[in-house]
């Protein structure tokens, strides 16, 4: 008898389910996690009840310049940054940030509450000078703050630019760029993201 055959499962399944998420089921606060949280937030400037963080999450340069709400999860490898004494980073209560999603803030990035931000998402506040007479390194960069509202959902991979502001409710596809606000309710998506239709 092959392996395949012990293991062998019948599994019926509808063509489609309506499910509640688990990733906070599935996401225990043990005496592991307890110090591993300790640990990570030592320096933050501002942190809430029951914030989760799960493994290799890092609060770099200056961790004191974060502020987290109530019930915050950071998965594994979120890399939140502000890169100067003058940047911050703050993110809403209930706000979900996925595996290896990266914040790096020259200005502000600002996440409102009960936001779902799928893994590998990129948020950068700033961007370099392209001239062509000198070096692209030794340029001045552009900086303008980020904004993302309450109950918005970022599919995976999604890259925001500086300046951004995306509105309540807003829905953006997966992989797409967002270089331009989006309205509030709002369905985007694409390279560079465009308007699809509002939530119903």
């Amino acid at each position: 008898m092959a392996i395949s055959d012990k293991f062998a499962v019948t599994i019926t399944t509808p063509d489609s389910m309506k499910l509640q998420s688990g990733v906070r089921k599935y996401a225990p606060f043990t005496l592991g996690h307890a110090l591993r949280r300790w640990w990570t937030l030592r320096g933050i400037g501002a942190r809430g009840d029951r914030v989760y963080v799960d493994r290799n999450v890092q609060l770099m340069r200056h961790p004191e310049k974060i502020a987290l709400g109530n019930n915050v999860m950071l998965k594994e490898g979120v890399r939140l940054c502000p890169t100067n004494p003058d940047a911050s980073i703050i993110v809403g209560d209930w706000t979900t940030l996925g595996y290896h999603c990266f914040l790096f803030a020259s200005t502000r990035i600002e996440i409102g509450a009960n936001c779902l931000i799928a893994p590998f998402c990129y948020f950068v506040d700033s961007d370099h000078g392209i001239a062509a007479d000198s070096l692209i390194r030794e340029q001045d960069m552009n900086a303008r703050p980020i904004r993302i509202g309450s109950d918005v959902w970022l599919g995976t991979g999604v890259v925001v630019t500086k300046g951004v502001t995306i509105g309540d409710g807003a829905v953006i596809g997966a992989r797409s760029v967002v270089t331009e606000d989006v309205a509030a309710g709002a369905v985007v998506a694409g390279v560079p993201a465009r308007f699809i239709r509002y939530r119903q």
